[in-house]
């Protein structure tokens, strides 16, 4: 008996990432291929989300509980304190940080820490990676991308090369609000209304942590289908603005000294006096956690092989 063949089965949706908790946060154990692809899956189902990138500094932030002092990454030359801002609604950083879809790791002490728990992460994902990757697959799956942040002029060049080497990509919008514009309700608003009314497959947001993923956690229910990701300076560095590190230092986990070099009166307090201390103690709470896990290699209960960093516990 010949049996007909039935409609070909719904292509199986991208799997949910395994988690790796560090310093109290989830983090996506993804590639940037599979981060895209699992994007790129989500949104052909219609659903959209928050992608979060933390580094060193943010995860701090999110640690303990408040924003950087100096998260300058909305715009070059930004004043200290550009990125911090209030946080409107008083959103507890971490309550921000457990509703982001995809959590990625925008650090390599990040990693490193990882590897010592015993429980890699795959690579480092970068904010100014993903603007690139992202608009590439937006292109080819016909996503409008909106970018949201900069000094004025910044975003329209970045959107100009997103689309001299992303060929087919649709801009839908290009915007450099004003500092402070999120403190002001009507002008919060007004912004707000200019993304919703474009809508947008994929908002980059580079306006600073944690300003702005306090802004997409407001916007996700206005635009649900559409994939928002916090990027920071990647806007910037897109439009050609600001230079990232060499490659080499970028493998070696030392962008964060090209940086330094590049912007030593702006940085040394954040890199050298908040987030280097941070880090180390990190990354000894990382090897202590795996030394004293009483499993054997990667098998010790996640409890157990969790990094807890400074601040987390009461």
């Amino acid at each position: 008996m010949t049996v007909a063949p039935g409609p070909p089965p719904e292509a199986r949706p991208e799997p949910r990432p395994r988690r790796v908790r560090i310093g109290g946060v989830e983090f996506d154990a993804v590639t940037e291929d599979r981060a895209v692809a699992y994007v790129m899956e989500r949104a052909r189902r219609g659903e959209g989300g928050h992608i979060l990138t933390p580094n060193v500094d943010i995860l701090r932030a999110i640690t303990r509980d408040r924003p950087p002092h100096d998260g300058a990454e909305a715009r070059p030359g930004g004043r200290p304190g550009d990125g911090a801002g209030a946080r409107p609604g008083g959103t507890p950083l971490r309550e921000l940080a457990g509703r982001a879809e995809l959590v990625v790791a925008d650090g390599m002490p990040l990693v490193w820490a990882s590897r010592l728990l015993g429980d890699p992460l795959p690579e480092r994902v970068t904010g100014a990676s993903l603007i690139w990757s992202l608009s590439a697959a937006a292109a080819e799956h016909g996503l409008p991308v909106y970018l949201l942040g900069g000094a004025p002029g910044v975003p329209e060049r970045a959107a100009r090369n997103l689309a001299a080497r992303c060929p087919g990509l649709v801009v839908a919008g290009a915007d450099a609000p004003p500092y402070g514009f999120d403190a002001d309700p009507v002008e919060r608003e007004a912004v707000c209304a200019r993304v919703v009314a474009a809508r947008p497959g994929i908002v980059f947001a580079g306006l600073g942590f944690p300003r702005q993923d306090l802004l997409i956690d407001g916007l996700r229910e206005r635009l649900p289908g559409t994939w928002f990701a916090g990027c920071g300076a990647a806007i910037a560095f897109a439009a050609g603005e600001r230079r990232r590190a060499p490659r080499w230092m970028r493998d070696a986990g030392l962008e964060w000294a090209g940086r330094l070099l590049a912007e030593p009166r702006r940085l040394a307090g954040r890199y050298l006096v908040r987030d280097l201390p941070f880090a180390v103690s990190l990354l000894a709470r990382a090897a202590l956690a795996r030394l004293t896990s009483r499993e054997p290699y990667g098998g010790a209960p996640a409890a157990r092989r969790t990094a807890e960093s400074p601040g987390t516990r009461p």
